[in-house]
């Protein structure tokens, strides 16, 4: 940072000031002296000039209020800018508040205690509550409507100091000895405080300042040191919090009158007296310090007395209380940016997150990139790219340099263990010095190389690419090994303070004043130099050949690294250039030279911008922007100040750029003297931009001979073809509308040409421009028939326009004019439009190539029919039997597949089979099965969920209703093969007909003949299991008993252990005892029990017969005569008797029998739910 004196403002009657305030966030500033004095003052920056915004421009006075109200001297005076209150108190303990009302300052409240003077006070945070502190021990914290919340008396103590926490839940006291002690927010006492940076000091002490600064604009790093305490004998601590056990600790070796933190949190300022080091008599100076202890720099003052210090709310000015003055000094921040490739980077902190916010905002198109990085050291820019250096981990020292592009992209990053204070980089290089040691990278960007440039990268070895040197050792320039660090950490007792580099050499700037000058890219000891003061800046021009530098107290002098030209060249042409060794500048904050002048430089003095050539100073510009690049005769400057007050936001109106004098002046004799004085000028001052400004004036006028020559100077080879064009056009108004169109001046030139006649010139100029809208426009306007091939053109090119900018509904029209009907597909498909695609499809010739694009279409939106349609209008019937396929549409592919002799849809259905039974969808499978008509494999599925759902003992009702449903499959692939067969015998009608009915009947003859013949085996098997269950729960014994006789036969479907079970029970009700018997023994003699199970039954069967003989009451109707005369009696679904009658029912589906009075009474076949007819 930079800090000069800027304004001084004299107090009415000499009266001497006691402290001063400055208002954050209202910028009004309240100063309180000797006999009652207190004003409040505002400083206000008044301008029309856009270009002078910030410190450039004149402030002054906009308020100057005297308060009325103290009669003794005002000690203390605070703000509160959250409620915009002014809080003052006076030698005799008299407290008032201020408010402001319609732009001027009243009284509020008034207080006095009477007992004591009050020495301290200080709002919170918030500004809700102000603690303040009387010198008799007293504390008195109050709200901001004025309401007493607590007192405390501490006895035995002298208050001096009071500070709240951030966070408003601890106060400080400061006592008169020294001491600081530590309470909550009700005054409850905690602790005392440590002071150590108060060891081996000698002597009574007492406290200048405490200052905790509480986070409202962020931190510079996380975990940053905020509370700042300050002794009057210039010893300081910074803590990080209140019990801090390992503070920054330095002696400012001042009188130390008052802190104060800036706006951030960055920068301390201590304010005080010095003593010279070789007089007796000491002089007011301001000393600022880094949160880590650092010291920036030192302001010295003049007066006698410095009784108070005042940041302003951005952190640009300070106010200074000195006698009856109060001075103003303007501060330069050191903010962390740079500027690349037309972006401007910079970084931020915000109050809500921990890292940097680094902005890259690319002035051309005014976009911007945010990057947040933590523990940001520094941002370094060099041509395209940009270097961002900062702590790695905070558990070890190690440090990132990231390289960048201009979006913030990262392109490559090293991890060094020196740390990067310095950074410089160049086109190849970064250089990164610590206090002690240098470090090199040779960075690499992917890009097009030539063959020579790769010859040298492939020559110059991985190793070569890093290397570190300690600022002691002369290197010879061989070739160095990979990096050793280690011997970076040798202590130097004249450290690195600033670098710079050029692609051909490096300086290293040290405390004592030496200078070391080394050569790049073998880094060999070429000079040192030595300069008067400790160097603060440094930067070297174009060619290497001259070195700037500013010293730490904003001198600004020049080196000469190369002898120049001698006297030969022209007498006195040394003297002509001035002399650098004399050279010497003042107040300067920030420089650069020109990219492509070595005697041309812009620097910023104050807050004014000097241009020098050959050390000749022109007029100064009024600004306080920092240099961004300096090129082509024009200076391109940025506010950084007014960007970092709303640094979310940046505004091109605080990028300003400036023309130097001989760019204004060759533009000024052009316009107003003639071409022929200019060229001659310009020659005199060569340099192309101005060779360019001549070719663009002299084309204008048409002078062909001079832009040629300009051209040629400038080395525009565009420019020189374009003016060979021009000499062969014969007509003057085309020559000019040619030149119109050069300077981009499109409108004259397309009136010009329709004034010539020449419709075609003007729409083939806007055909290059792109400007489609215009082409329909002239197309449409000339009399006569227009090219319908270039009106196609125009309305497709407007449709592209429209549809890049995702509007279809424009788009559409336009496509539908310039009958383009691949976009105008794509068009209906973006806006869903599916009725306008079919449509379209169904006016399109067959075959056509688009409407494969449009079956695709309809297929990812599920439309099968029209896609279909589509596939099958340009002869793809595999495309469509794929999107069915695709789409789950079975029925259609087999027909597809059908229709157009396809043999692969058996392939497909398996795979798809295959894909669904791999993901366990077993019914879907089955599903897909009988919509391709592959009943059997249906129906072989079907069986195998029943019999899985059997196993798992689910209720019975379930099983039987998969078992009905795997047997109407079955009956379903008997109708198929009878129609086959059929068709079969009434002659082949189709080939593929004929061929599948071959395959199913290979199918049919396949090994799994059981499900075929006995489909309704397993169905019956759980009905009559049903039956016997119903008809025993509703009393009919003697049914169910007989029912479940007949399950027997089941046994390989239903456990034997179920069939026996029911019977035993059934036989047991119905008291047919020998057949219980029966059930018993077939119970106890199966191998699936286990012993405790047959155990259980043989107990339960002596239990039961113990008591009853075993015996059938009657004889159980069994076996009697079941062999009719024609083989097996059936069985009645019904009742589960076997059915003697020789008529009776029997259901069209399932082929099951029922006496025909039982049946009457039911409107479904009991045993496949198909309706009775």
């Amino acid at each position: 940072m930079y800090i000069y004196l800027s304004k001084k403002i004299a107090i009415p009657n000499n009266v001497h000031l006691k402290c001063v305030s400055w208002n954050k966030d209202q910028g009004f500033i309240a100063c309180g002296g000797d006999d009652g004095l207190l004003k409040v003052l505002k400083l206000e920056t008044q301008t029309d000039d856009a270009k002078l915004k910030g410190l450039a421009a004149p402030s002054n006075l906009s308020m100057n209020q005297t308060l009325e109200g103290h009669s003794g001297a005002v000690q203390v005076v605070t703000w509160n800018e959250q409620y915009e209150k002014l809080t003052t108190s006076d030698q005799n303990g008299l407290i008032i508040v201020w408010m402001l009302y319609k732009g001027a300052w009243y009284e509020e409240m008034i207080n006095n205690r009477n007992k004591s003077v009050v020495r301290s006070m200080s709002w919170n945070a918030d500004g809700q509550k102000i603690c303040i502190v009387y010198e008799d021990g007293a504390v008195i914290v109050g709200s901001v409507d004025g309401n007493r919340i607590w007192g405390k008396e501490l006895k035995g103590n002298q208050l001096a100091h009071v500070a709240w926490s951030p966070d408003s839940k601890i106060l400080l006291f400061g006592m008169a000895n020294g001491e600081v002690q530590i309470y909550d927010n009700q005054g409850n006492f905690i602790m005392k405080m440590s002071i150590s940076c108060l060891t081996n000091a000698t002597g009574a002490v007492s406290i200048a300042g405490i200052h905790w600064y509480a986070g409202s604009g962020g931190y510079v790093e996380p975990d940053c040191p905020c509370l700042a305490i300050c002794f009057d004998n210039g010893r300081c601590q910074i803590m990080r919090y209140e019990n801090d056990e390992n503070p920054v600790c330095f002696d400012t070796q001042m009188n130390v009158v008052s802190i104060q933190w800036n706006h951030c949190g960055s920068v301390l300022a201590v304010a005080g007296s010095l003593r010279a080091s070789n007089m007796d008599k000491e002089y007011n100076a301001v000393q600022f310090y880094t949160p880590f202890g650092e010291h920036l720099r030192t302001l010295k003052v003049l007066g006698k007395q410095m009784t108070g210090v005042a940041w302003e709310g951005g952190g640009l000015r300070i106010g200074l209380a000195v006698d009856s003055f109060i001075y103003f000094a303007n501060i330069r921040p050191d903010y962390k940016w740079g500027y690349c490739c037309s972006t401007v980077v910079y970084a931020y902190t915000k109050p809500e997150r921990q890292e940097y916010c680094v902005v890259f905002w690319d002035t051309k198109n005014n976009e911007k990139f945010v990057k947040y990085v933590k523990s940001l050291m520094s941002i370094t820019t060099s041509g395209d790219f940009c270097i961002l250096a900062s702590k790695a981990d905070d558990t070890q020292p190690q440090y990132v340099l990231i390289l960048c592009n201009s979006i913030g992209t990262p392109l490559d990053s090293k991890y060094i263990d020196i740390d990067p204070l310095f950074v410089t980089m160049t086109k190849t290089h970064v250089i990164a010095a610590s206090k002690e040691a240098f470090y090199l990278w040779q960075y690499r960007v992917a890009k097009k190389l030539t063959a020579l440039e790769i010859n040298q990268v492939t020559r110059t070895k991985k190793e070569g690419r890093e290397r570190v040197y300690h600022i002691d050792i002369n290197p010879s320039g061989a070739s160095d090994s990979g990096p050793d660090f280690t011997k970076a950490f040798t202590a130097t007792r004249d450290p690195i303070c600033c670098i710079t580099a050029t692609d051909k050499t490096l300086i290293v700037g040290r405390e004592s004043g030496t200078v070391h000058r080394y050569s790049l890219p073998n880094v060999v000891l070429i000079n040192k130099y030595t300069l008067n003061n400790r160097a603060y800046y440094l930067s070297l021009n174009c060619n290497s050949s001259r070195l700037a530098v500013i010293d730490i107290s904003g001198v600004l002098t020049l080196l000469d690294l190369e002898v120049r030209a001698s006297a030969d060249d022209g007498a006195g042409s040394q003297a002509s250039a001035g002399d650098p060794s004399k050279f010497e500048r003042k107040d300067v904050w920030d420089m650069k030279w020109a990219n492509d002048n070595p005697d041309l430089f812009a620097m910023m003095e104050k807050t004014r911008m000097y241009v020098f050539r050959n050390l000749d100073p022109e007029e100064p510009i009024q600004t306080s922007g920092y240099i961004c690049n300096f090129e082509d005769l024009e200076i391109k400057s940025v506010l950084l100040d007014e960007i970092m007050k709303d640094p979310e936001r940046p505004n091109k109106d605080n990028l300003i750029n400036f023309e130097i004098r001989s760019l204004r002046d060759s533009r000024a004799l052009i316009e107003k003297v003639g071409i022929e004085d200019a060229s001659q000028f310009i020659e005199d001052n060569p340099h192309p931009r101005l060779w360019r400004l001549l070719a663009e004036a002299a084309l204008q006028k048409l002078d062909l001979k001079t832009a040629e020559q300009a051209f040629v100077r400038c080395k525009d080879y565009q420019g020189i073809e374009f003016v060979k064009r021009l000499g062969n056009l014969q007509n003057e108004p085309m020559k000019q509308a040619e030149v119109a169109a050069y300077f981009g001046s499109f409108e004259e030139a397309e009136r010009m040409y329709l004034d010539m006649d020449r419709r075609d010139l003007a729409i083939s100029l806007r055909i290059k421009l792109g400007d489609w809208f215009r082409v329909l426009q002239l197309l449409k306007s000339g009399s006569g028939g227009c090219d319908d091939s270039l009106q196609d053109q125009a309305y497709n090119a407007i449709g592209d326009y429209f549809a890049d900018r995702q509007k279809w509904v424009n788009a559409e029209q336009y496509y539908h004019q310039g009958h383009n009907q691949e976009r105008l597909a794509e068009c209906f498909y973006m806006l869903e439009d599916y009725p306008g695609l079919e449509k379209l499809a169904a006016g399109l010739p067959e075959n056509h190539k688009l409407l494969p694009e449009i079956g695709q279409m309809f297929a990812t939106v599920g439309m099968c029919e029209q896609a279909v349609n589509a596939y099958l209008k340009c002869n793809q019937p595999k495309a469509a039997v794929d999107t069915c396929v695709h789409l789950n549409q079975w029925n259609k592919a087999v027909e597809l597949a059908r229709t157009h002799n396809m043999k692969e849809i058996k392939s497909l259905l398996s795979k798809y089979a295959s894909h669904l039974l791999e993901k366990n969808n077993i019914l879907e499978a089955v599903e897909l099965y009988r919509k391709a008509h592959h009943f059997l494999d249906a129906a072989k599925l079907m069986f195998k969920i029943a019999e899985s759902e059997a196993e798992k003992r689910t209720r019975p009702l379930r099983v039987k209703k998969l078992f009905v449903l795997a047997a109407l499959l079955v009956e379903d692939y008997h109708k198929q093969v009878k129609t086959s067969q059929q068709s079969k015998a009434k002659g082949k009608k189709s080939e593929a007909t004929s061929a599948l009915a071959g395959l199913l009947e290979e199918d049919a003859t396949s090994p799994d003949n059981r499900f075929v013949d006995n489909a309704w085996r397993g169905a019956e098997a759980y009905h009559f299991f049903l039956l016997a269950q119903r008809q025993l729960y509703e009393g009919y014994m003697e049914k169910a008993m007989r029912t479940a006789l007949h399950l027997r036969e089941y046994e390989d479907i239903i456990p034997a252990v179920e069939i026996y079970s029911l019977l035993a029970l059934c036989t047991a009700t119905n008291r047919a005892f020998g057949t219980c018997s029966q059930a018993f023994i077939k119970l106890e003699s199966l191998e699936s029990l286990d012993p405790d199970q047959r155990q259980s039954y043989e107990d339960l069967a002596l239990e039961i017969f113990t008591k009853y003989n075993p015996k059938d009451t009657r004889p159980v109707e069994r076996e009697r005569s079941s062999e009719g005369s024609e083989g097996k009696l059936p069985t009645c679904i019904v009742t589960g008797l076997q059915i003697q009658e020789y008529q009776f029912w029997m259901c069209s589906t399932c082929k099951h029998c029922a006496l025909e009075q039982e049946v009457s009474k039911y409107n479904f076949c009991p045993l496949c739910h198909d309706q009775i007819s």
